[in-house]
């Protein structure tokens, strides 16, 4: 009986018929280039970032298109931006900027960029999410320290710019112990608050 192989099937090996050896060449995948679109949006969160005091940072997702001009507007009218973001190019451009935020870049993310007024925002966003009951915030990062929703919700409750102006005009008014007092309340309860705030997320990482 012939053992030679049906025609047109590969040589016997001692494994079995028709086992084909296929020798496969490796080659260098080069890595992605960055577009030039991709490029100057990472140049220009970079430099909302750079020229913000604060960012909030929400998901937005249940927002309309209307929903999210209603609250650009109210933003801006704080002084501040709100701009629906890539976690890969914020990531990016965020760079060295103080505490690493990447926990906050979970999902879809907006953020309200604080350019005047570092603690407004924070009111403004969670007043606009209570209201129209959709969206969350996801954190903060305020002068390099990231804050979670706790410690947002905190600053929030923290008297804006603009009442701390109001505040010392109305001692002003007054007499001169008035103003020194009505000073050292008013920023004694900022320094305090920003201070506990950081305590507790130094307690928690502990």
């Amino acid at each position: 009986m012939s053992t030679s192989p049906p025609n047109g099937w590969a040589k016997p090996n001692p494994t079995g018929w028709g086992v084909i050896s296929i020798s496969v060449n490796e080659k260098n995948i080069p890595a992605a280039v960055p577009t030039a679109r991709k490029i100057e949006q990472v140049a220009n969160l970079s430099d909302l970032i750079g020229r913000s005091k604060g960012l909030y940072i929400t998901d937005y997702r249940g927002f309309t298109v209307a929903e999210k001009a209603d609250l650009t507007r109210r933003l801006r009218a704080a002084d501040a931006e709100f701009h629906v973001v890539k976690n890969t190019l914020f990531k990016l451009a965020y760079a060295d900027s103080g505490e690493d935020p990447a926990a906050l870049l979970e999902g879809p993310s907006a953020v309200a960029f604080a350019l005047g007024d570092p603690v407004a925002p924070a009111k403004i966003v969670l007043d606009f999410i209570k209201e129209k009951k959709k969206g969350t915030v996801k954190g903060a990062v305020v002068e390099g320290r990231v804050y979670d929703i706790d410690s947002v919700t905190k600053l929030s409750e923290l008297p804006s710019r603009d009442q701390l102006i109001a505040q010392v005009v109305g001692a002003v008014q007054g007499p001169l112990y008035g103003l020194v007092f009505s000073l050292q309340g008013v920023l004694g309860n900022f320094v305090r608050t920003v201070q506990a705030i950081h305590d507790q997320k130094a307690e928690a990482g502990a």
